[in-house]
């Protein structure tokens, strides 16, 4: 089936162990489309199991843009995805094919949305310093010295997510302006089409229960030999965004001994939990969307035939 895609794209978001894969793949199979990832954590090469990576084999049937593009010690900004994102978006537009984003990173999405701030790069130099007052004073201390400064930015960003927190205080370091004054001037690269919006989001307790079972099952598929052999990697620590992605933290700390095995399984359970309800509360404030709780391709389908009208 062909839905006319000249000018428009699909937004299929939901939180993680959703089934957003699946979806997408379900999707493909009734519609001439090309599907390009929209996920913080696929980006990295070598990082399978633990990213609950579609398969080799999956992807040789339906590739994946936007997917195994870097290293573990490499650095990847919203710049560069929004970038190769609307690449993808044109070369599948100009194919007649209609662009499938699909993934649970929020930033990644806003960007494409609504365009980019004119924030300033990071450096190396502050990158540190961010991370040594990370490890000294915990995200938590760091949050409250946030809401002092931009409290704004700091009512958005939970006070576990380090990463965004961290870079919110950069922002202000480097450029002497809060990152929501900064990010209230948005303008760069926003997506000129249609956005078809789809959040495939199960209640939370079915959430809960197949986060759990899916890391039990990433354990028992080799997810520690993916870690250890990271280990090996001397350019690769805590510090850096592929790290902080949940379970590889939680694991590279079971390595060093901070926690037995079964604290280690317990703790990237929780922290898988609450990055899930961190993007539940995002997904709530989308409007006009299409809100599933369970896979339905005949909904998505009339209801991207109704928004094509």
């Amino acid at each position: 089936m062909t839905i006319e895609s000249n000018n428009s794209v699909v937004f299929l978001m939901g939180p993680t162990a959703s089934g957003k894969t699946e979806l997408a793949i379900e999707i493909s199979k009734h519609l001439d489309s090309k599907i390009i990832s929209v996920d913080s954590a696929l980006i990295y090469r070598g990082m399978d199991i633990g990213t609950a990576k579609p398969s080799k084999e999956l992807l040789k049937n339906y590739p994946h843009e936007i997917i195994d593009i870097c290293e573990p010690h490499e650095g990847f900004s919203v710049k560069q995805f929004v970038q190769l994102a609307n690449k993808h978006i044109e070369s599948a537009l100009n194919d007649k094919k209609l662009p499938i984003l699909v993934g649970g990173t929020s930033f990644y999405f806003n960007a494409l949305e609504h365009g980019l701030s004119a924030l300033p790069a990071s450096t190396n130099q502050s990158r540190k310093h961010f991370n040594n007052l990370l490890q000294k004073m915990g995200s938590e201390k760091l949050h409250k010295e946030l809401q002092e400064i931009d409290p704004k930015s700091a009512k958005r960003i939970h006070p576990n997510d380090s990463q965004r927190i961290t870079r919110a205080l950069e922002v202000h370091k480097l450029s002497g302006e809060t990152l929501s004054a900064l990010q209230g001037n948005k303008n760069q690269n926003k997506l000129d089409l249609k956005i078809k919006k789809i959040v495939l989001m199960p209640e939370r307790s079915d959430l809960h229960i197949r986060i759990e079972k899916r890391f039990i099952e990433m354990i028992k598929n080799g997810f520690l030999d993916e870690v250890k052999s990271l280990r090996e990697n001397q350019k690769l620590n805590l510090d850096l965004a592929s790290m902080r992605c949940v379970g590889y933290r939680q694991a590279w700390n079971y390595f060093d001994g901070v926690y037995n095995k079964k604290e280690m399984i317990e703790k990237a359970i929780v922290a898988t939990r609450q990055l899930c309800k961190r993007q539940c509360t995002w997904l709530r404030n989308e409007r006009e969307a299409l809100i599933l709780t369970e896979t339905d391709i005949n909904k998505v389908i009339n209801f991207l035939e109704e928004q094509n009208t």
